[in-house]
């Protein structure tokens, strides 16, 4: 009789494990360790971790003097004039934990310039020349660290349209909310394989538990986002990842706009 009770117990200990639903944590904006975690199919566990060591550089300032928002360029060749204070472009970030544990750009920190949501051009001079097709643009930029974080401060950051070539002007609302997609993006390799950066750039929107959220999908597993900052996912399997950005309102329902989903994939490699 006692090995039948014995056998039961496991048998629902097993039952329970399989039957515990998926953990998916928000995180709230306070100074706790907080880790949001899944598992793969592979029985490895990706972590999502609140970064929170970084420099802030509160006082930088980014101005985009040109293009001018709403104007035509009837040459592809376009120019990029950009005003940047109290931040240093292509110094490395040397504080913060991120500084010695993610991957770097070896030209140092710079700007995000993202043209119609696609992936960033990473720019180390407040001036160039971008040869860019006949189109319409929306174009965010954002101050970033040497790892690639955005500064996410008011005043560190431009939005603004205009149309190249022969394209016909639009006139798109800039004042919905909106989310940029901006890290991770690419190939990592080696030791950059280990905390990888999560980053993307908020418009006229701000997250809260009871407000307005965004939920990353990392290879299928589901991470719900309170707190706008950046993120590190450890735990990525060597290969192909597959990240999902969505931003959601207060009930989880997707906002519309053109940008606010994206799916974007990246390679981890051993060397």
């Amino acid at each position: 009789m006692k090995k039948i009770i014995l056998s039961l117990g496991i048998l629902a200990t097993l039952v329970s494990c399989e039957t515990k639903p998926k953990e998916v944590l928000t995180n709230p904006s306070d100074t706790s360790d907080v880790v949001i975690n899944d598992s793969t199919a592979l029985g490895k566990v990706i972590e999502l971790i609140p970064l929170k060591d970084s420099p802030e550089f509160g006082d930088a300032i980014l101005e985009l003097n040109s293009p001018a928002e709403g104007s035509v360029s009837k040459s592809n060749n376009v120019k990029f004039s950009y005003e940047i204070k109290n931040y240093q472009l292509a110094k490395p970030t040397v504080e913060g934990s991120c500084a010695i544990s993610c991957a770097n750009s070896d030209k140092g920190q710079h700007i995000h310039l993202i043209l119609n949501n696609a992936p960033y051009q990473a720019k180390y001079s407040p001036s160039f020349i971008d040869t860019l097709p006949d189109g319409h643009y929306i174009a965010l930029s954002f101050l970033s660290r040497s790892y690639h974080e955005s500064l996410k401060h008011f005043g560190a950051s431009d939005l603004r349209q205009f149309t190249v070539g022969k394209a016909t002007p639009e006139k798109v609302d800039l004042t919905k909310p909106m989310m940029f997609y901006s890290r991770p993006k690419g190939e990592y390799k080696g030791k950059d394989t280990a905390n990888v950066l999560l980053d993307f750039f908020l418009v006229n929107t701000t997250l809260a538990e009871t407000g307005n959220k965004v939920r990353a999908t990392v290879n299928g597993k589901s991470f719900l986002i309170t707190d706008w900052r950046g993120y590190i996912l450890k735990g990525l399997p060597l290969g192909e990842s597959t990240i999902k950005l969505e931003l959601l309102d207060a009930s989880e329902n997707p906002i519309p706009g053109k940008y606010n989903m994206v799916e974007r994939k990246i390679t981890l490699l051993q060397q």
